[in-house]
């Protein structure tokens, strides 16, 4: 079982590669910006088309994830994204399950590594964990509350297939990136059916890799062992809700989610996007700090096979984190968006 490989992926366009950009709602608009900038100083030369989602295509479209965005996610096969918000309330379904269902992206993967100069608790921190993205309690196969209100019911589903491919997946990224572990989080001694077939497929795929260490763990205990000793761990992957959570709380080991990433990656298609929320308090007042959509940025630069321009991101990023230059208050300076992202094209 395969783990994507879009080698010739540029090649799909021509001579120039198209991104499908949605810059998303609060303020997504002002951080994808300096993602776009950045792209282009480094010399990308990507083809940008733009799309609506979240409560921007609400009111220019009625409706959240318009048809035009889905066919020009399709066309493109790679999106940089900026935080969407779904509306509260009944009727209105995640726009992000959405995305990830529709182009059935399989994999989440989530890494999170330190930079000095944040206020993270710890430092040395490089970690990556790999979610399963369309099963599990974010399946989508049913959620019921009864009529008088007094009882709820939510149906959750792995399949060995999907287990297996998000455990190869992890394994792959394991070799390809020169990763030593990879540990499965699981709770099959209470979720037997569930979480239990999905360690018995991650015991199977382990075998397969003899190159590389295998451990397992329950997902209380890896929320403990987290916190407590962080270093242990280099690969995680797990199902999607405990994915969700334990990729939030790697997040909170290097500074937040303002510093984390994320890809959501299937057989043909890839999105990219900054896992924060759209902070509509604080939107279009130059205050938001674009670190997450620039790392994402960098991801989409790797999985386009285009890793020396990611580097060369990376460092001038990481370069005005740990001298505090220009940097944003979440950083412990005084500066906004425009300002921090003009510090990191200064470097480029």
């Amino acid at each position: 079982m395969a783990v994507p490989n879009l080698s010739n992926l540029r090649n799909f366009c021509m001579t120039q590669q198209h991104i499908t950009v949605i810059r998303g709602d609060g303020i997504g608009p002002d951080i994808i910006d300096s993602a776009i900038q950045i792209l282009d100083k480094v010399g990308c030369d990507f083809a940008y088309d733009y799309a609506d989602a979240g409560l921007m295509a609400l009111e220019n479209h009625g409706e959240l994830l318009p048809e035009e965005t889905l066919e020009l996610i399709k066309k493109n096969r790679v999106a940089l994204k900026g935080p969407l918000t779904t509306p509260v309330g009944e009727g209105f379904t995640s726009i992000n399950v959405s995305l990830r269902k529709q182009f059935k992206l399989y994999a989440n993967v989530r890494p999170v590594l330190s930079f000095k100069g944040t206020k993270a608790r710890y430092e040395d921190i490089d970690i990556i964990t790999v979610r399963e993205n369309t099963q599990g309690m974010y399946s989508g196969l049913g959620q019921i509350v009864s009529a008088d209100g007094e009882e709820a019911e939510a149906k959750s589903m792995i399949t060995r297939e999907g287990a297996e491919k998000i455990v190869v997946f992890a394994y792959e990224l394991a070799r390809r990136e020169g990763r030593k572990k990879v540990t499965a989080v699981h709770k099959a001694n209470i979720l037997k059916s569930t979480s239990g077939l999905f360690l018995k497929v991650a015991r199977e795929v382990a075998e397969r890799y003899p190159d590389i260490e295998s451990t397992e763990m329950i997902v209380d205990n890896a929320c403990m062992q987290l916190v407590m000793n962080p270093h242990q761990f280099d690969v995680i992957v797990t199902t999607n809700l405990f994915g969700d959570i334990l990729s939030d709380l790697c997040a909170g080991l290097v500074g937040g989610l303002g510093m984390a990433p994320g890809a959501n990656i299937g057989v043909d298609c890839a999105i990219f996007e900054a896992v924060h929320g759209s902070a509509p308090d604080i939107a279009g007042m130059n205050l938001a700090n674009p670190t997450s959509v620039i790392l994402a940025s960098i991801q989409m630069l790797e999985y386009l096979e285009m890793s020396d321009k990611a580097e060369k991101i990376r460092a001038a990023l990481k370069d005005v984190i740990e001298t505090g230059d220009r940097t944003t208050k979440d950083l412990g300076g005084t500066h906004g968006t425009t300002e921090f992202t003009q510090a990191v094209l200064e470097r480029l």
